[in-house]
């Protein structure tokens, strides 16, 4: 049912924070036109959490070594708040070009599997996935294997139980 998540970032400057994105952060991204990227985010893990208002939502990356992190964006002149464990996680905070803050962080708490794509769903669900095709449509069939069987026996006529006869010589 669902194949993945779409996040949107608001900011008041979009093109600084992209550029960031792409080129500090390094995701991957595709350009879909007069500069405006979408960039591919690994995994990601959807949690509620409880809330008077509620309509307000925020947006974590995670990493595997926080401390890794920080001293990779040091490298690029990217300031970072200091590492804090908060428990389930540490967690660093850097502000985008545009002003926005983005929180990072190294989970401590387990990790729910990767959601199945649609066709793994389709699959799990019970259809039967569609036949696969032969790549080359003029590719021969393996020969069946041959079978191993005793020599044949010859039958043994009468017509070839008699001695040859001799050729005639005519002198």
């Amino acid at each position: 049912m669902i194949k993945g998540a779409h996040v949107i970032l608001y900011s008041p400057d979009a093109d600084a924070d992209r550029a960031f994105l792409r080129d500090v952060i390094d995701l991957g991204h595709v350009d879909v036109g007069d500069g405006w990227l979408i960039f591919g985010l690994p995994p990601a893990e959807v949690a509620i959490h409880p809330s008077e208002a509620g309509g307000s939502h925020e947006l974590y990356l995670m990493c595997d070594d926080i401390a890794a992190f920080v001293a990779a964006m040091e490298a690029r002149q990217v300031a970072c708040t200091p590492p804090v464990d908060r428990g389930w996680g540490i967690l660093t905070e850097l502000t985008l070009p545009g002003g926005g803050k983005l929180g990072v962080y190294q989970p401590r708490h387990a990790r729910p599997p990767v959601a199945p794509s649609p066709a793994a769903a389709k699959r799990a669900s019970g259809r039967k996935p569609p036949p696969s095709k032969p790549a080359n449509k003029r590719a021969k069939k393996p020969a069946p294997p041959k079978r191993k069987t005793a020599p044949k026996k010859t039958k043994v006529t009468k017509k070839a139980a008699r001695p040859a006869r001799r050729a005639r010589t005519t002198s």
